[in-house]
Parts: C-alpha cells; sequence; structure tokens
C-alpha cells in the first residue's frame, strides 16, 4: 500500500502538471483501491452491480477466462461467475441493466484491433448473488452475434438503455468515432443482427495532425475512446479515453446520439496511462475507473452534475415490452 501511495503521489502531480487550464475541465481524480485478483491481469471492462450497491463487476481482456469477477468499490475481490458455454476472444467493456426487477450483465466481445473479425458476440446473463469466494458457472441467458452495416471495425465501448431496449457501441480507431446501436432483445432464431449507424460523436476533440504520425512511435492515442456507460436514470452518459473523461447530460425526450453530441464536461485524467475500464458509481455521483495492468490501481472522478443516485433512479414497468420479448423468444 505505501508503494501504492507513493504511485499516487506521481500520478497526481502528473495530473495537476498535464491539466489543461480552462473553464469545462474539471480535475477530481482520487485513488479509490486497488485491484486485488491476480485473474484480473488486464481489466478492459467494468460496470457497478444493479443488485448490490456496493459491488462492482469486471471482466479480462481478450484471451482470459470467460468470467467476470465480481469486487468491492475499493478493489476487494468478491466472487466469480463463469460464462459457459461462452468464449473470451476480445472481451472489451461490460454493461449492467435491469429488465423486469432482474438485473443483467452483458460482456461484449468487439474487440478488433485488425478490422477483420465476423464474430462479434454479446453475451447477456442475469446477475446473480453471489457469496464471499464463490465461483460459479451459469450459461449465457442469451446472446447477440453482431455486425456493422458498413463492415468490421475496433470498439471497446458499450452501453445499454434498458427503456429503449438498445444497445450502444461507439468504435475505437474512426476518426471522429462512429455510433451504432442495435436491439437488446434475443435474436429471433440464432440470427446475426446488423447494428444501425447512427452517425460520428464529434464532441470528442480530434488529435492534431502530428500527434497521429506519432502514434505508432510513442503509442500514445490518446484520442480514442476505450470504454462507456450509461447512468442507471438513463439521464447522463460517460466515455473514457486514453487521456480524459467526458461526461454527457441528456435532455428529457433527446436521443443518446443528440446527447453525445452535446458539448460534455471533460475531466482530466493526466498522468494515468492506459485507462481502458469506467463505470459510474452506485450513487451516480462519481466515476470509477481502472487501468490495463495487474493489481491495477481504482480511480473515483467526483461529478460536478452528479447523475441521479440508484435510489432515485426509475424502475422498468413489469410489461416493459423488451422485457416481455426476451421471455417470450427463450421459450
Amino acid at each position: 500500500m505505501r508503494t501504492l501511495a507513493i504511485a499516487l503521489l506521481v500520478t497526481t502531480g502528473s495530473l495537476v502538471a498535464g491539466a489543461v487550464a480552462a473553464d469545462k475541465v474539471r480535475r477530481s481524480v482520487e485513488l479509490a483501491g486497488q485491484i486485488e485478483d491476480p485473474r484480473l491481469v488486464e481489466v478492459s471492462g467494468m460496470v457497478s452491480s444493479r443488485r448490490n450497491e456496493s459491488r462492482l463487476w469486471m471482466l479480462a481482456d481478450g484471451g482470459a477466462e470467460p468470467s467476470l469477477y465480481a469486487t468491492d468499490e475499493r478493489g476487494k475481490a468478491h466472487s466469480e461467475l463463469r460464462l459457459e458455454p461462452a468464449q473470451n476472444r476480445d472481451w472489451e467493456d461490460l454493461a449492467a441493466f435491469e429488465l423486469d426487477g432482474t438485473p443483467y450483465l452483458l460482456a461484449a466481445d468487439i474487440g478488433d484491433n485488425g478490422g477483420q473479425r465476423d464474430d462479434l458476440r454479446l453475451y447477456v446473463v442475469a446477475e446473480p448473488d453471489l457469496e464471499q469466494g464463490e465461483t460459479r458457472a451459469a450459461a449465457p441467458t442469451w446472446h447477440i452475434d453482431v455486425r456493422y452495416p458498413d463492415g468490421p471495425r475496433d470498439a471497446e465501448s458499450v452501453a445499454v438503455d434498458p427503456r429503449e431496449g438498445r444497445v450502444y457501441v461507439l468504435s475505437k480507431r474512426d476518426l471522429p468515432p462512429r455510433l451504432y446501436s442495435l436491439p437488446l432483445d434475443k435474436p429471433a432464431n440464432g440470427e446475426r443482427v446488423t447494428a444501425d449507424y447512427l452517425g460520428p460523436v464529434t464532441t470528442l476533440p480530434p488529435p492534431p495532425a502530428e500527434d497521429i504520425a506519432a502514434a505508432p512511435r510513442t503509442l500514445d492515442w490518446h484520442w480514442q475512446p476505450t470504454a462507456m456507460d450509461f447512468s442507471a436514470d438513463g439521464r447522463h452518459a460517460a466515455v473514457l479515453t486514453y487521456r480524459a473523461v467526458y461526461f454527457y447530460t441528456r435532455k428529457d425526450g433527446q436521443s443518446w446520439y443528440d446527447a453525445l453530441n452535446t458539448e460534455p464536461a471533460r475531466y482530466h485524467i493526466g498522468g494515468i496511462r492506459d485507462a481502458e475500464s469506467l463505470a459510474f458509481a452506485a450513487d451516480g455521483r462519481s466515476l470509477l475507473l481502472t487501468v490495463e495492468r495487474l493489481h491495477a490501481p481504482l480511480f473515483r472522478v467526483r461529478l460536478r452534475s452528479p447523475a441521479l443516485g440508484r435510489q432515485e433512479k426509475a424502475r422498468l414497468d413489469d410489461k416493459d415490452t423488451v422485457g416481455r420479448s426476451r421471455r417470450e423468444s427463450s421459450h
């Protein structure tokens, strides 16, 4: 822990020194804990539980076990949910949502560094209530095979809006990033779903030409989005890049595409390298983020315009049409 404290001082110094002095840039990053589970060598997805307010779920990058790992909000290991049958080709993000009072998790196997994959898959599983130290195997409740209408592309950012019954995917390597959407419910007859292209997200700052040219040498792709999450009440979104967090507020009746193309609040993360995972905390008033490394630090970003806490979020109606279609298609 002493080593971690020293690292935090160094990181905090980098944050202050590297921060952009502008009114719309907010610097509220603090250390929340450390991920202790040695199986989480590279955390590529993280989300707050919809069942237990003190719990987070995380997944490891491609090639790791097809498991979801529960921790507390300080990174202390709790339990493991193993998906069987499932394959972790390149799991890159994790989402949580609730339908008909049942909480679910969605693991997104959408990483495609080479832009060649035709086997993208979203795994949906009911979130279990596990005991401390428990490992449980469970079959996915359903899965969705996905393709893009304009060809293969890499993505690491997924979020779910259960009220709309839609999954949203933000591409990584396009300039500007491209936003896609697809139905959340189980596809009929197991058919592959072609996502809808909604348009570019132009509010993430584009890199200077010299940064693009230098990136293969410096490995600094600071403009690329690596995670996305929607608040539980459906009023806010957050997008993580390698340099900053972008916090969006959605107006009543506004689409997610329009909301993500309105000016966000920017939270600079400075010297935090390889930031790959982001989640709204259970209270809705802060964000949690972490990086891809063993025993990674867990950071908290305090929000100035907080989302509503979980206790205030709207509950889905028991007659939710998406939930009904999912139940009907599973029988």
